[in-house]
């Protein structure tokens, strides 16, 4: 029997442990995709407390301290650090079977070398120790990256974002590459009833000018557009529950933004159109510039309005969306396409539902140039786990070219998420085992080992130029 958390946990076949160890468990890591606070990073922040680096933020936790009955109060509320510890301690044993058992002992174990089953018994003892920790230099915001030997992080910001701290950060010197990620969801959602602050916030920072038509609006996003590839830009991403429909007739674009900029209503064939030329706009300024665009599709977030009043919105109470995606999917892509005008992209499904419809349509837009020049992404979110990411890497490995794939990502706003890595790569490395010691793939271990290598690293690198 094996040990829990051991050398060789999630390996379970001697070419498994071979591939880990000797080809990608001290590959450097790119995080193409991550929350992380630029600030924190700039500023190399300590952290007071394992609570503060390690629950605040952390969604994953949140759900699950509901889950278990924790009152708010030890969650998102008022309560000291300790408590908030304490509880999410409480909660650990009953997290058995869910990533989080992993996750949670991985982190302990990596960051701070401590072996021991979080519970209630020993809380007390892992706080003080934890906390004693992070007053060291190896545990700041850039030592914990270091620790994890993270190559470059790539941050998600607003198009109105200052980027000030990525410039700071650039300017040191650091060896880590902090890269900001063009998120211009705000400014898309003309029906949302904020789109008209966040216009003001636009027009304030591209010179004060009003902006008052369609083309005037994606202009003042190609001046940000262009500001970001100055700060090192290379990505933008969307977080959409689905793409768009255009209306058949023209729609009077003007008209629908000087709607929104004034309060008014907006009917849902000329909102869909609006967000869909807009789409199409940005995605010919990304493939001009060569950057890689990424779309997350299918949540449907902020579900518990009680809870979004007391708390905010982005809270842990998001879920799995019930769309449609393949139809306006493949009119997005084959539009940009028929203008050569589509970037290089990533796709993003968070309905398991739609795991094939995602990997087939990822084949048909790959042009001949560009190595998996559109990509099928790692399993996203909720389908961010053992039997997911296996799920995501058989599929693609059925329907497209699993040597191709650009690997893992954090998608996390902490900075002890990176295990997230190591647990992609043991699992990846275990499935290849699995099909050479079912005689499905040649014990070649030069040939498996550049397989697994190139996944975990080597692919994103070249695929995005870093």
């Amino acid at each position: 029997m094996k040990q829990f958390l051991d050398h060789n946990f999630l390996l379970h076949s001697d070419i498994a442990e071979g591939l880990y160890h000797d080809s990608v468990k001290d590959l450097p890591i790119i995080d193409y995709h991550n929350h992380l606070p630029p600030d924190d990073i700039a500023n190399n922040k300590v952290y007071k407390s394992i609570t503060e680096v390690w629950l605040k933020g952390d969604h994953y936790k949140w759900r699950a301290m509901r889950s278990h009955g924790i009152d708010e109060h030890y969650i998102t509320g008022d309560a000291t650090d300790k408590e908030k510890f304490l509880k999410w301690a409480e909660t650990v044993p009953h997290t058995l079977r869910n990533p989080l058992y992993h996750w949670t002992h991985l982190e302990l174990q990596r960051y701070f070398g401590i072996k021991d089953l979080l519970s209630p018994a020993n809380a007390e003892d892992i706080y003080l120790e934890c906390n004693k920790q992070l007053t060291q230099g190896s545990h700041s915001a850039l030592g914990l990256l270091d620790q994890m030997n993270v190559q470059v992080v790539c941050t998600t910001d607003e198009p109105t974002d200052t980027l000030e701290h990525h410039t700071a950060h650039q300017a040191t010197g650091a060896s880590l590459k902090m890269l900001p990620t063009f998120r211009p969801d705000k400014l898309i959602q003309v029906d949302s009833g904020t789109f008209h602050l966040e216009l003001q916030k636009l027009e304030a920072c591209t010179g004060g000018t009003e902006i008052n038509t369609f083309y005037g609006f994606i202009a003042a996003m190609e001046s940000r557009v262009d500001f970001f590839a100055s700060v090192g830009c290379k990505l933008a991403d969307h977080g959409l529950s689905h793409l768009y429909n255009a209306s058949a007739e023209a729609q009077d674009l003007d008209k629908v933004l000087l709607a929104a900029k004034s309060g008014g209503s907006i009917d849902t064939a000329s909102a869909d159109t609006f967000k869909r030329r807009v789409l199409i706009h940005l995605g010919g300024l990304y493939a001009k510039r060569g950057w890689t665009m990424q779309l997350h599709l299918g949540a449907i977030r902020n579900n518990n309005d009680r809870l979004q009043r007391l708390v905010g919105a982005d809270i842990g109470c998001d879920s799995i969306g019930d769309y449609t995606q393949t139809v306006t999917l493949s009119s997005y892509l084959n539009e940009l396409d028929a203008k050569h005008s589509l970037p290089k992209t990533i796709l993003y499904n968070l309905n398991p539902r739609d795991n094939e419809a995602f990997a087939s349509m990822a084949g048909n837009f790959n042009d001949g140039n560009t190595r998996g020049k559109v990509q099928w992404g790692s399993a996203w979110w909720f389908l961010d786990q053992k039997d997911g990411i296996e799920k995501q890497l058989n599929t693609l490995s059925n329907l497209g070219l699993l040597s191709n794939f650009i690997g893992m990502l954090t998608d996390s706003r902490s900075f002890l998420s990176f295990p997230r890595h190591e647990y992609f790569r043991r699992i990846l490395c275990n499935l290849i085992g699995k099909d050479v010691m079912n005689g499905e793939l040649p014990n070649d271990p030069k040939m498996l080992g550049d397989l697994v290598s190139n996944i975990c690293y080597h692919n994103s690198k070249h695929y995005f130029n870093f």
